[in-house]
């Protein structure tokens, strides 16, 4: 076992010189290095030691309540009492209201510390988010505050039996009852649907306000508290994320609020929604650290074979150990990188299309690379890899299901590659690869090529048989510019030199 150790000062370093996070007017950056210290201390010393438990234990249901892993309410109760659940929630509800670049460090560090429990915890933001955008004034004055403290936990119900990636298809009904909804159907796969951690729960409910035939626009979103006629039936029994309990849901003529107007559930979910996609882009990366951190650690300690000089040889003195453990931390720094550069571009709000571009672009590349980086600390380890000792296979199996949920991978490919390619984000997506790649020609030739791809693909009568293979390629275009602008400012970095190796890798293959 390896003990967890926050990467805080990758984390500082990506978001002040790569991404440029001083270009936000909020950004404090004493502030935010206190802030990330203080939770490195807490999900090192309280969060990381239950990650294994959890995964062993995993939550169960018993008479229709769910229980969460031994020491999980314990370790709720204080990361509630040290304000964390209110991390950016407006003061005036009881919130720290530290800007999202804040939140990126922490989500980050809490994924990698505790995946399972991070998920029960984190759709609380995005709850938050829909509550102020859509949200009348008694809402949020009755739920924001109670959010913030930790006293509620939030939901995201969506999917249902053969309505999935395809919401149009959403049975579960909601019919009015004087000034109240009431809500009839069944919800599967609904993360943290109950657990015995926060006092409540505050579901937020996509259901059928209109008649089949208006699709998606017959759907509304809907604040549904769990109380009567909310049940759990079951929770799944999955690969990884064992102590994240995925709920299957029954609503009984539960009485529900309707938030925003009717037939807009859609546009007001997808405030959660994208808030959640960025989430799992950071839990990718929050995987991949992970993975290279046990990996490197083992890899240097244990002796393995001889040097070309005959002296003993540690197990990252291989070349093939050496390629694997360089791809391993070029995955978890680029990764972070693109992510943190689009939550700047986020804060910024001066390019919204941009943003809307990324977005998926960062939950499609951040997934796979932490499971190819959980996978390739599998491999470095050898048969340790595969035993539990060193828990690599508990991260590729928790890491496994973030290229599937929020949106399959294959889903947000067809997306960008055919909506995405005919907004403006596109084009700003090109002004932002060249922002970032200055002065490396690698970065620039193939910002050419992509340009040439985009316009085949803009002209195209069916650009969905190339999807995969563009947005991968337009993936490791940001990737690449990410290395591009981190090599730039590596004197920056505590170990200049192991930046530049890295880069040097990654911008000549």
């Amino acid at each position: 076992m390896i003990d967890f150790t926050a990467p805080t000062d990758d984390i500082l370093f990506s978001l002040r010189h790569v991404a440029g996070a001083e270009s936000v007017a909020a950004w404090d950056d004493m502030l935010v290095a206190d802030v990330l210290g203080h939770f490195a201390k807490f999900a090192e010393g309280v969060l990381a030691p239950l990650n294994a438990v959890g995964d062993v234990q995993g939550a169960r249901l018993e008479n229709g309540r769910v229980r969460m892993p031994d020491g999980f309410a314990d370790a709720y109760q204080q990361l509630v009492d040290g304000g964390w659940q209110g991390l950016t929630a407006p003061e005036r509800f009881g919130g720290m209201a530290q800007s999202a670049l804040v939140a990126v460090g922490v989500s980050e560090i809490f994924s990698g510390a505790n995946h399972a429990m991070q998920m029960v915890c984190n759709l609380v933001p995005g709850a938050i988010d829909t509550l102020l955008h859509f949200g009348t004034p008694a809402q949020q004055e009755t739920w924001i505050p109670q959010l913030a403290a930790g006293d509620v936990l939030s939901t995201m119900c969506l999917t249902e039996a053969g309505a999935g990636s395809d919401l149009s298809q959403i049975r579960c009904k909601a019919i009015r009852d004087g000034q109240d909804w009431r809500l009839d159907g069944e919800k599967i796969f609904i993360s943290g649907g109950d657990q015995d951690m926060s006092d409540g729960v505050l579901h937020l409910v996509l259901a059928r306000s209109g008649p089949p035939k208006d699709g998606l626009k017959g759907l509304s979103l809907f604040l549904c508290p769990a109380a009567g006629g909310v049940s759990v039936t079951r929770i799944e029994d999955k690969l990884g994320l064992h102590a994240s309990p995925t709920c299957h849901m029954t609503f009984d003529q539960a009485r529900a609020e309707l938030i925003g107007a009717k037939g807009d559930g859609l546009r007001a979910m997808f405030t959660v929604m994208n808030h959640a996609r960025l989430d799992v882009a950071l839990q990718g990366v929050g995987h991949a650290a992970r993975a290279s951190q046990i990996a490197r650690a083992y890899a240097t300690d244990r002796k393995q074979g001889r040097r070309k000089d005959g002296g003993p040889a540690r197990l990252s003195d291989h070349a093939d150990v050496q390629r694997m453990l360089e791809e391993q931390a070029s995955l978890a720094m680029g990764a972070r990188a693109m992510c943190h550069v689009a939550f700047v571009e986020m804060e910024k709000a001066d390019r919204p299309d941009l943003v809307a571009f990324l977005t998926p672009l960062c939950k499609v590349f951040c997934s796979e690379a932490g499971i190819r980086a959980a996978d390739l600390g599998i491999q470095i380890l050898g048969g340790y890899g595969y035993l539990n000792e060193y828990h690599l296979g508990q991260i590729w199996r928790d890491a496994r299901i973030t290229s599937i949920y929020e949106g399959a991978n294959g889903i947000h490919e067809r997306s960008l590659a055919t909506r995405g390619l005919r907004g403006a984000g596109a084009d700003q997506f090109a002004e932002m690869i060249r922002e970032l790649g200055r002065g490396s020609d690698w970065v620039l030739a193939d910002l050419a090529d992509w340009v040439e791809w985009r316009e085949q693909m803009r002209a195209s009568d069916d650009p969905e048989i190339q999807a995969h293979r563009f947005v991968q390629a337009t993936a490791q275009l940001y990737f690449r510019a990410c290395w591009a602008k981190c090599e730039a400012v590596a004197d920056e970095n505590p170990m200049p030199d192991w930046v530049r190796h890295l880069a040097a890798q990654v911008l000549n293959s």
